[in-house]
């Protein structure tokens, strides 16, 4: 038996549009246990139960890879990380399959290598990055998939606004423009390079000023119900920076007040749609198995 904790993940962080990763202290853990025979569910919904599972098909996928076969698998889920608010729940439960085949079945692959096979398989890098090496995480493309840690200040503290909707990724990405302008790319440059140096020193001012982006989130908004309104409030009650995680629609601020989410309760309940709040931290293990 085979214990897999994988960390939730924010990715772009405003200007840092596919490259930028963050892991947070919310998790998923997957269990993988041989059987005699069959395939087994525990912990998750009926309409997961099935070989289209996506933790089940990165397992598979791995298996194959390693050229080991086994005749019975039961995965039994303990998840805590919403599904399709931009959190990174795909890349939790293709991490848990890769690095649970790996380990179950004595695969000898490093995790550089789990990393390649995970990113295949979800497609692009920032979530899955800071999802297997934990902490600040920057990646590119080229002839292959690379990723680099940076260190972030333990003063600074994260409050997700999590809404009791889901937002679909393809529909974030199809709403973005194929074409942006030279001054646009210069503006997410500067502020990328400036931000991985103000969060690592926990400098508020220059991540206020460095969180603004031009690619992305003024197109994702407006999928986002209510966004201009939740923005109001939280600047209003002492967010130092806010941001679209991943492609939405989970806002998360940047803030080092403790009583943060108790300033907002009173504001946030005026709201038509239901928002939890949720202080996170950033995770620096990333994926672990036992």
């Amino acid at each position: 038996m085979v214990k897999v904790t994988v960390p939730a993940t924010t990715a772009n962080i405003g200007p840092g549009f596919d490259t930028l990763g963050l892991a947070l202290n919310l998790y998923n853990t997957y269990t993988f246990e041989e059987i005699n025979e069959g395939l087994v569910f525990e912990g998750c919904s009926d309409k997961y139960k099935n070989t289209e599972n996506l933790v089940y098909q990165s397992f598979a996928k791995t298996a194959k890879l390693l050229e080991k076969n086994i005749n019975g698998l039961k995965i039994t889920m303990d998840t805590h990380i919403p599904v399709s608010r931009g959190l990174g729940s795909s890349s939790a439960c293709i991490v848990g399959g890769v690095f649970g085949a790996n380990a179950l079945l004595q695969g000898n692959l490093s995790k550089d290598e789990l990393f390649k096979i995970a990113v295949e398989i979800e497609g692009h890098p920032d979530n899955v990055a800071p999802a297997v090496y934990g902490g600040l995480t920057a990646t590119i493309v080229e002839n292959g998939v690379y990723s680099v840690n940076y260190s972030i200040s333990d003063k600074i503290r994260f409050c997700a606004l999590i809404p009791g909707f889901e937002t679909s990724t393809h529909d974030a990405r199809k709403i973005l423009p194929s074409i942006v302008s030279f001054k646009d790319a210069i503006f997410n440059v500067s502020r990328t390079a400036v931000l991985l140096k103000a969060l690592e020193e926990g400098n508020f001012e220059l991540i206020s000023i460095s969180l603004k982006d031009m690619l992305h989130q003024q197109y994702r908004k407006t999928l986002i119900s209510e966004y201009d309104e939740v923005k109001k409030v939280c600047m209003e009650n002492g967010s130092h920076a806010f941001f679209i995680s991943g492609s939405g629609p989970t806002l998360m601020n940047i803030t080092d007040d403790p009583d943060f989410i108790k300033n907002m309760e009173n504001s946030i309940k005026c709201l038509k749609n239901k928002w939890d709040m949720k202080f996170l931290s950033a995770d620096k293990s990333g994926v672990i198995i036992k």
